[in-house]
Parts: structure tokens; C-alpha cells; sequence
């Protein structure tokens, strides 16, 4: 049988979240794998509508995200995740309940991810039309110990492929 497991992407709005996501699943299912992604973007219009962004319903979107995502690898599907999930304890406690996690640390400056936003959030959250932003007035708490970082202000999508399938081939997922 096929080993599911889980791909955690974390990092904050456009760090390359789902930009790498989308370049990973080719190559996953070149390999064999089924592969899902669970783009926040898209939980959020199906799985978590009518949440919004306080704390507790961010907790609550991810830790409903990773529920999905561990019935997925459950059954033999990689299951990738591109949310901000931007508090250490909710990604902790979804790490918990799951055998096989591994964490993304997609990394990029703050006033990088500020240059790649095309909705214009940012600009928005600075000119205080969005309350509650992660990364300007909400924090974002770094992991301190992610299987894998992503440097992309430094690297490449294709970089940032090819070290996870290394490390996913390390690890023995792949």
C-alpha cells in the first residue's frame, strides 16, 4: 500500500506557498503518488466558509484543514497544505494528531512577499483598511524546527522542488 503523508506548507502570504505546491504535484505523481493540495485559499471558500480571522477561527480553519489532510494520508494520499498557519500551537497540535508530517518553512522576507502580492492585502492591511494581517498587525510565529526551509527570495521554485524530493527521499516518503 501506498504511504500517505502530510506536506505542511507554512510561511506567509506570498512567501510561494502555493506556487511550490503546484510545482511539487507533477512530480509527486510522476513518482506514483495520488497527491490533493489544500490551498487556504480555497478551504476557506468550501471547508471554512463563513470564518474570519480572529485567532480563534483561524485555529479553528486549520485545525480543520489538517483533519482533511490526515484522512487523506491516512489513505494513501500526499497530502499538501498551503496555509499561512500562522500560530506555532495550532501547527503543533495538528503535527500531534497526524503519523506522518512533515513541515515547510517557506521563508521570505516580509517586504518580498509585500513586492509578489497581487490582491494588494498588504497595502491594504498598512493603510489599515484590513485589521488583524499576518505579518503586519498579527503575528507569525516562525517554526523552530520545520523538516524543511524554502529560502525564496534565494532560490528558485525548481530549487525548492527539488529540496524537498531530496528531503522527502531522505525521510523515506518517497
Amino acid at each position: 500500500m501506498e504511504k500517505g503523508f502530510i506536506l505542511w506548507f507554512t510561511g506567509l502570504s506570498g512567501s510561494g506557498k502555493t506556487t511550490i505546491s503546484k510545482a511539487l504535484e507533477p512530480e509527486l505523481k510522476a513518482r506514483g503518488c495520488k497527491v490533493e493540495i489544500l490551498d487556504g485559499d480555497v478551504v476557506r471558500t468550501h471547508l471554512s466558509k463563513g470564518l474570519g480571522f480572529s485567532k480563534e477561527d483561524r485555529d479553528t480553519n486549520i485545525l480543520r484543514i489538517g483533519f482533511v489532510a490526515n484522512l487523506l494520508s491516512r489513505n494513501g494520499v500526499v497530502a499538501i497544505t498551503a496555509a499561512i498557519s500562522p500560530y506555532q500551537a495550532i501547527r503543533d497540535e495538528v503535527r500531534a494528531r497526524s503519523s506522518n508530517f512533515v513541515e515547510v518553512y517557506v521563508k521570505a522576507p516580509l517586504e518580498v512577499c509585500e513586492a509578489r502580492d497581487v490582491k494588494g492585502l498588504y497595502a491594504k492591511a498598512r493603510a489599515g483598511e484590513i485589521k488583524g494581517f499576518t505579518g503586519i498587525d498579527d503575528p507569525y510565529e516562525e517554526p523552530p524546527n520545520p523538516e524543511i526551509i524554502c529560502y525564496t527570495d534565494g532560490e528558485s521554485v525548481a530549487e525548492s522542488v527539488t529540496k524537498i524530493l531530496s528531503k522527502l527521499e531522505e525521510l523515506g516518503y518517497i
